[in-house]
């Protein structure tokens, strides 16, 4: 076990600013959280992280905004956060209301008391997800063992599955993670983005061996035969669609299933409009989540919310503690 770090993050005051969207000139603070209007309606701001570069995520969570408002009575207005570690300082701040998040953040959140997770996101049935290492054909490497000296690209620092996951993996195949994810690996170079973008510097950088990304982000790109019976029987990324993106790519590991990401509120939020907010998300289908202007790639990416709590998040809490890591604000 390496000595306990902690790893920490902040938005910065600007950062932190940049999170909090305009309230028009009709409403006043109602000394809790979100803004009151003119007919007493609740205004409440709904931060927002991409995972990734090439998805316009306002657009993407449009539809859920309609149905909350339509089902709790409420105005959303949304705002796009850097990354994770920016949702957090906003709803500590009281900058934002609600958010989508890695389990990390709701990890720390709620160890703080500053979010209280509303539900656990699912996908097609699906409450746990995976997180995905990756390889081209033509590379040199075969296995994680292979990938000492090499640049890996990642995602976020604090990503579930373009992080923390691919970190502990490699951690278990005997590598120093080093001060990652905060720092620097000692046994491996990480480039930390997002998931879309490392798996496109894997494939067009020659310099960049690997990926380690959500399941959502590459599992397209690599064949059938070469995932679990785990991943083929929980995975809601197996609806016939593996293996059949250009160009393939190679899967060097796959992670333990993870718990999927939380839709987090403020801990303070005020009880009634929680549970308006939470009765709503709970009951909202997939036919409310599609948006049929939307190309396929567009659409939003899970299809339900399920009850849920910090406690479903102790596999994450498992992985940090392997790592070494200490999430601190």
């Amino acid at each position: 076990m390496t000595k306990r770090r902690t790893f920490i993050k902040s938005a910065g005051a600007a950062g932190v600013a940049g999170l909090l969207a305009g309230c028009s000139d009709d409403t006043e603070s109602n000394g809790s959280s979100g803004t009151v209007t003119g007919d007493n309606q609740q205004t409440l701001t709904f931060a927002l992280t991409p995972a990734e570069s090439d998805v316009e995520i306002e657009d993407q969570y449009q539809p859920l905004f309609n149905y909350m408002e339509s089902e709790a009575d409420v105005s959303i207005e949304s705002t796009v956060a850097a990354d994770y570690a920016a949702v957090l300082s906003a709803i500590d701040a009281g900058q934002a209301d609600l958010a989508d998040a890695s389990p990390a953040i709701a990890i720390q959140g709620g160890n703080e008391d500053i979010t209280q997770v509303v539900g656990i996101r699912v996908a097609y049935g699906a409450s746990r997800y995976f997180s995905l290492m990756t390889t081209t054909p033509d590379s040199d490497i075969d296995s994680l063992s292979d990938l000492g000296g090499e640049t890996i690209g990642l995602g976020d620092r604090l990503s579930t599955s373009g992080s923390l996951f691919p970190l502990y993996m490699l951690s278990q195949a005997g590598f120093d993670t080093g001060g990652a994810p905060d720092g620097d690996p000692v046994d491996f170079e990480a480039q930390f983005s997002d998931h879309s973008t490392a798996r496109e510097e894997l494939i067009n950088r020659p310099d960049v061996v690997a990926a380690g990304t959500g399941a959502f982000s590459t599992a397209g790109h690599v064949p059938k035969e070469q995932f679990s019976d785990q991943f083929l029987e929980m995975s809601a990324e197996n609806d016939g669609d593996l293996g059949t993106e250009s160009p393939e790519l190679e899967l060097l590991a796959e992670s333990d299933p993870i718990p999927r990401a939380p839709i987090l509120a403020r801990a303070d939020m005020d009880a009634e409009l929680y549970g308006d907010i939470e009765s709503s998300l709970l009951n909202v289908g997939e036919d409310e989540l599609i948006d049929e202007g939307a190309s396929d790639d567009q659409q939003l990416w899970f299809t339900g919310v399920d009850d849920g709590s910090v406690d479903d998040y102790q596999p994450v809490q498992d992985v940090l503690d392997e790592l070494g890591v200490s999430l601190g604000q």
